[in-house]
């Protein structure tokens, strides 16, 4: 088994600032996306300019932030709002949902599309393989933080974890690292490469639902549940897979909705 390394969540002192390396991983996963974003944009055929995403990010990390924290908040943190009422503050603490995150960022591309004159999926069609450096990024930061640990286990590779009660340490599945490689990594491999070509309207929004929503309720049956709501039913079921499962079947919806209308993307020149 290995032992946490129990690092310093804070990065760097100056003075009375302290930087988190929470919001150096958030720094890292807004950088990434731009320049990603930036060389999809340079794509022969691509009807975004580098101005369009420098804009769109804009809009896109208001919604992150913004939906994420209230997400986290709503969905997992009252019992610690009625403790510090300047608890949905204090973002450096960790504690950002990616579900609220995404409604955010739905709200943020939506009004982005309207003032733009595009239709609101194209906007989400090209922004689909970005998240995925997100959260890789940000499961690290949960790791760093050591948060959102896994339920105890003895497989070989089980983290020693530090008991918060004082007791002896516990072994549990990092499963911050599992979410960093299936909604990180594995994700945005397949949403890049999906969206290297022309695709229909509504088939990488769809993918990208279908393959975040499976990789979250798999690693949830590893997952510790969060303090103050346990399993929500069976033993087994948490709040995140309950918040996925939407996800999945809205994400079939438009798998399904794009191949039977094959209507083109708005985000490609159209072919003569």
């Amino acid at each position: 088994m290995l032992r946490y390394p129990n690092i310093n969540p804070i990065a760097l002192n100056l003075g009375p600032l302290h930087i988190h390396w929470y919001g150096v991983m958030y720094l890292l996963g807004f950088a990434g996306a731009w320049w990603l974003a930036r060389r999809r944009a340079a794509q022969p055929g691509s009807t975004w300019s580098a101005a369009d995403v420098d804009d769109f990010l804009f809009y896109a990390m208001l919604g992150v932030i913004l939906g994420g924290r209230i997400g986290y908040v709503l969905f997992y943190g009252l019992p610690l709002w009625r403790g510090d009422w300047l608890y949905p503050l204090k973002i450096w603490e960790g504690g950002m949902s990616f579900h609220g995150g995404m409604l955010g960022v739905l709200a943020a591309a939506w009004i982005f599309g309207r003032q733009r004159g595009r239709h609101a999926f194209d906007v989400y069609d090209f922004a689909a393989p970005l998240p995925g450096v997100g959260l890789f990024f940000g499961r690290i930061g949960n790791f760093i933080n050591g948060e959102l640990w896994g339920r105890p286990t003895d497989v070989p590779w089980a983290m020693l974890v530090p008991d918060p009660n004082g007791g002896a340490p516990v072994a549990r599945h990092p499963s911050q690292l599992y979410e960093a490689t299936l909604e990180g990594l594995v994700l945005f491999s397949i949403m890049w490469w999906f969206t290297s070509r022309p695709r229909p309207r509504y088939a990488p929004s769809g993918l990208f639902l279908i393959c975040y929503s499976v990789a979250r309720i798999l690693v949830e049956f590893v997952r510790e549940p969060d303090a103050g709501i346990g399993y929500l039913a069976f033993g087994w079921l948490t709040m995140g897979q309950v918040l996925s499962l939407p996800m999945l079947l809205v994400g079939i919806g438009l798998w399904s909705a794009a191949y039977r209308l094959r209507t083109p993307s708005g985000n490609f020149v159209a072919a003569q």
